[in-house]
């Protein structure tokens, strides 16, 4: 935890709040602070700054407040990931949401296995869970926007047209496609598919609504490990 994450809920005064949920065990395990010390925190969607301790019990701690920065840029990308299997997602969420991706779009794709639709996962207050992490990771406050889509060709044809107009739009595919272009500040529209990519069906699909098919090599990563590797190469982060 890089960054202690504060929510309305916390605050007993304008500049007070106190913790005693899963934020204040962490605090003291790893932090162990003492009386006057300061820590890094951050209201959720709002700005970051420092918290002095002011007390510390066994069942909670008061800090005293001051929130004067804004969280780190946002990175001009929107999203779409063909929903990978649970465990995998709960990592990747945290990845996305650490790197500063603000619009993510769970999609569906003919390799995704049904069942994935149905993992508790998705529930709103477990998907929230990942991103909170991810945000207390890198040190940021807003949260992201996770919307899903379990229908791939009504989505690609009604919705992706608007979400990409006047973005960069390309799909990460490994055959028959260009090399990753170089990072950019651009708006950005990335669609990235399940393990085995894919399939070309959809490929085209894309392609069609004016997607450029990219690569980024000949080695084939999974899915928790390209998405890092392609947002390094995209953006200047």
């Amino acid at each position: 935890m890089n960054l202690i994450l504060l929510f309305e809920s916390d605050f007993t005064a304008t500049d007070t709040v106190i913790i005693n949920d899963r934020r204040f065990h962490h605090i003291r395990q790893f932090h162990q602070p003492a009386q006057g010390q300061r820590l890094k925190v951050g209201l959720l969607n709002g700005k970051t700054g420092s918290g002095i301790v002011i007390s510390l019990t066994e069942q909670s701690i008061t800090l005293e407040v001051l929130l004067e920065n804004q969280p780190p840029a946002a990175l001009p990308l929107t999203l779409l990931l063909a929903l990978p299997r649970p465990k995998m997602l709960k990592r990747t969420l945290q990845t996305i949401t650490s790197m500063g991706v603000k619009q993510i779009y769970l999609i569906n794709s003919y390799k995704v296995d049904k069942s994935y639709w149905s993992t508790p996962v998705l529930q709103q207050d477990n998907l929230r869970e990942q991103l909170l992490l991810g945000l207390e990771q890198s040190g940021d406050t807003v949260l992201p926007e996770v919307h899903l889509r379990k229908r791939f060709k009504p989505f690609v044809e009604d919705e992706l047209p608007q979400i990409a107009r006047q973005t960069r739009a390309l799909v990460a595919h490994p055959y028959h496609a260009s090399p990753c272009p170089g990072a950019s500040t651009g708006e950005t529209t990335l669609a990235i598919g399940p393990e085995g990519g894919f399939i070309p069906y959809e490929v085209e699909k894309f392609q069609a609504t004016g997607f450029e098919a990219i690569h980024i090599g000949q080695r084939i990563l999974r899915v928790e490990n390209a998405v890092p590797v392609l947002l390094a190469r995209l953006f200047p982060v």
